[in-house]
């Protein structure tokens, strides 16, 4: 297994406005200066803080699976599907932009979200009709095993199935403890620490050093071959992850990046 640890100084940085709201990009857009420019099919990944009320203006879109994750806050949505909706804290709003949409968002003062993008294939999805859907906190199944929380969030037993062959979970791990995950063959997890401290490990290489992980870095762990990843919360507090799988290569050609 591969462990590769970028910090917020290998992130791109963005914002919208005068700064009403700024962004860390553990994986960025063409051009942007992240360090990881994709992981297989997830195509960008940001975590954006809003310091006041502000609306990002309707924006076109089309073939991306796209994904907005609340992790404390309110995001409003408007699209010219017709849609006019409001999602709070743990909440979801996921447009399958198809054959293409314009879509806007307002971020309540205070808001903190992931906004994420899942790339499926462009020549197929883009003659889909465009979709919007949307759901609160309670409609995520969670599993709790020895306290450790498992948010689903895309996958068999989520509620969202994506085009994009991807898993998604938002995970705490309380203090002391760790979180054993399958990491299948030629697949990757790409993680971000909400909050919190730890180490993530080889679980099938009992002497593989621990490696390191705090607030903000973007962890990717890849697999040539089927591997067990353990995540373990350092003693003094809960570790919070969000954890999407996905292929390392998947066969269809990919935007260029």
């Amino acid at each position: 297994m591969d462990i590769q640890v970028y910090t917020q100084a290998y992130q791109a940085q963005g914002h919208f406005g005068n700064g009403e709201i700024v962004e860390y990009k553990p994986i960025g857009f063409p051009r942007e200066d992240s360090v990881v420019k994709r992981v297989g099919p997830l195509f960008y990944w940001a975590w954006a803080k809003s310091l006041k009320t502000f609306e990002i203006p309707l924006h076109p879109h089309s073939g991306f699976e796209i994904l907005s994750y609340v992790l404390n806050g309110t995001v409003g949505h408007r699209d010219t599907l017709g849609n006019l909706q409001e999602v709070t804290t743990g909440g979801v709003q996921i447009m399958q932009t198809g054959s293409g949409a314009q879509h806007a968002e307002e971020l309540g003062k205070d808001t903190e979200m992931f906004q994420i993008w899942f790339e499926p294939h462009l020549a197929k999805s883009t003659k889909l009709p465009p979709t919007y859907n949307q759901y609160d906190h309670e409609d995520f199944p969670t599993d709790e095993v020895n306290g450790v929380i498992v948010k689903k969030i895309i996958g068999q037993a989520a509620p969202i199935q994506l085009i994009t062959d991807s898993l998604m979970s938002d995970i705490t791990i309380p203090a002391g403890q760790s979180y054993e995950l399958d990491l299948p063959a030629d697949y990757a997890h790409s993680v971000v620490v909400v909050s919190g401290a730890g180490t993530v490990t080889d679980g099938k290489a009992p002497t593989a050093h621990a490696v390191t992980m705090n607030k903000g870095d973007f962890v990717v762990a890849s697999a040539e071959k089927n591997s067990t990843a353990v995540y373990q919360a350092s003693a003094d507090a809960p570790l919070r992850l969000v954890l999407i799988q996905v292929p390392t290569e998947v066969d269809y050609p990919l935007y260029r990046k």
